[in-house]
């Protein structure tokens, strides 16, 4: 079964470069969510093994870091891991801070950095073909 992963407030064309780079790198199945309300409703719903939240949800202009917030003040979703997308330091600073795992930039989305802070979290997808065939 693949990881999955909630990618919360991007625009079309980031959600589309971040689903590409999940779904090659790391064969993740990528769910979206527009704003926290869909959000919140599929962290209730359904199990994810990341949460990538962008820094200004694109529909409405809300703060991601208040998403994470609120998810770590949860007990029931505290243990999710998530991530703030963001390129700046001092915004990823405050997730951090927050309860989140150092996130990433777009600007970085090829980089050996974003890949290796990804795999911590979903493994390779070598890995997951070799688990697999050991089954």
């Amino acid at each position: 079964m693949p990881q999955r992963v909630l990618d919360i407030g991007q625009c079309d064309m980031d959600h589309g470069m971040i689903r590409l780079l999940l779904q090659n790198h790391f064969n993740a199945e990528v769910v979206r969510a527009h704003n926290s309300t869909e959000a919140f409703a599929l962290l209730r719903e359904q199990s994810f093994d990341l949460v990538l939240v962008n820094r200004i949800l694109d529909c409405d202009q809300s703060e991601g870091l208040e998403i994470i917030r609120q998810m770590k003040a949860d007990p029931a979703l505290s243990s999710i891991c998530v991530m703030l997308v963001t390129n700046f330091s001092d915004h990823e600073k405050q997730a951090v801070a927050a309860g989140a795992e150092p996130g990433f930039g777009k600007a970085a989305l090829e980089s050996e950095q974003t890949r290796q802070r990804l795999q911590r979290v979903l493994g390779s997808s070598s890995t997951k073909s070799t688990s697999k065939t050991r089954s």
